[in-house]
């Protein structure tokens, strides 16, 4: 590891080596085809990351199923066969330039803005209201219908054959997606959640689907394909939530993920940086800790192109990883920047004055918080 930059020594995760320590967090674009076919315009998206030197890429969350997942109009899916075949197109612009990308999967639950009738583990209304220029509706969410079995059964299908074809498109691995307050998350999280089945009640309990996701999404792929997750205490539509046990939830939590089989752990930190929500409400180091009690490799997120913060948290192993969000918008080349000691450009929402829709500016805010 080079002492004086630690961020841009080698990694590995799961025998996939990165050349540096800088991962490209997944952001909503919202450019996909209306029927959510990745465009050749995605493929150019990522390979400039590639080509700027990021050692990993995360794509942008793909819906898992065509009845209840989708997020948002123009999000990109992988359920079809043509939602592989273009994705298959953005992996291959990313591997012709030496670069290395994972797929994250997600399910809206609660808070899609684009299906007419969405589902959730209770029929609890989210905090909050949808987003101006996010998908076609507005006002205050709608109550969820509380999801049966069988839902709970067609969502796990959905993850793991999502899976399978992202596979088959040449990732070298998936995210699934529990984070941010979507489906998985509202599952995890106590006031989402008020079911009396075994997904519902102790801690140990709500977090049960996400496991069964990775356990039952790892039995279908290749032994050497990447299966992570991606954890949050705060959520889009609730940025000052916390565990609300503190270390006793986070340890429950990534001891379970880790039993399932996760290969990583990405923790995002939501609009208020790595210094904010990789806390606990304890103050706990959540990456530290998950490091600690699973020597799993861990990706740090939240105002890490701070390049002394990044280095500071890879060399006290409180991470093995640093995610860049909406900084590595403005520099595709960042990991470069840092290598030969040039400036980073600030993130402004001149990024999305580059041919990136409002839609895409309303997805990322609904996610990331504003800057």
């Amino acid at each position: 590891m080079s002492h004086s930059n630690p961020v841009l020594s080698p990694g590995i995760i799961k025998g996939i080596e990165s050349e540096n320590r800088f991962v490209l967090a997944p952001m909503s674009r919202a450019s996909a085809a209306d029927d959510g076919t990745p465009t050749n315009n995605m493929a150019d998206y990522y390979r400039a990351f590639a080509e700027g030197g990021f050692g990993l890429l995360i794509a942008e969350g793909a819906f898992t199923d065509n009845t209840y997942s989708q997020s948002y109009s123009n999000q990109p899916g992988m359920v079809t066969q043509a939602h592989m075949e273009g994705w298959k197109d953005v992996v291959s612009a990313v591997k012709n330039v030496g670069g290395k990308i994972i797929l994250q999967l997600i399910h809206a639950g609660a808070v899609s803005q684009h299906v007419t009738e969405t589902c959730a583990p209770s029929a609890i209304r989210p905090m909050g209201e949808m987003l101006q220029g996010y998908g076609h509706r507005q006002g205050r969410y709608d109550v969820p219908r509380a999801m049966g079995s069988d839902d709970i059964a067609r969502t796990k299908d959905g993850f793991v054959r999502a899976a399978i074809l992202a596979e088959q498109a040449g990732f070298h691995g998936v995210e699934i997606h529990c984070a941010n307050g979507y489906l998985l998350d509202q599952f995890l999280t106590e006031y989402s959640n008020s079911r009396n089945d075994r997904y519902g009640g102790a801690l140990e309990n709500r977090v049960r689907l996400t496991c069964e996701v990775i356990s039952e999404a790892k039995a279908k792929v290749s032994s050497d394909f990447i299966v992570g997750v991606r954890l949050s205490q705060a959520k889009a539509n609730n940025s000052d939530y916390f565990w609300p046990n503190g270390e006793a939830d986070a340890r429950v939590i990534f001891q379970s993920v880790a039993k399932a089989g996760a290969d990583f752990i990405h923790i995002a930190s939501e609009a208020k940086g790595y210094e904010h929500h990789s806390y606990t409400n304890d103050g706990t180091s959540l990456t530290a800790l998950a490091r600690k009690l699973t020597g799993l490799p861990i990706i740090a997120n939240g105002g890490l192109h701070d390049t002394g913060l990044a280095n500071q948290i890879i060399r006290n192993e409180e991470a093995d990883f640093v995610a860049i969000g909406k900084t590595a918008l403005m520099n595709p080349d960042l990991p470069k920047k840092v290598m030969s000691n040039k400036a980073i450009t600030e993130f402004t929402f001149d990024a999305f004055s580059r041919g990136v829709s409002i839609e895409a500016q309303a997805a990322w805010e609904h996610e990331n918080g504003s800057p």
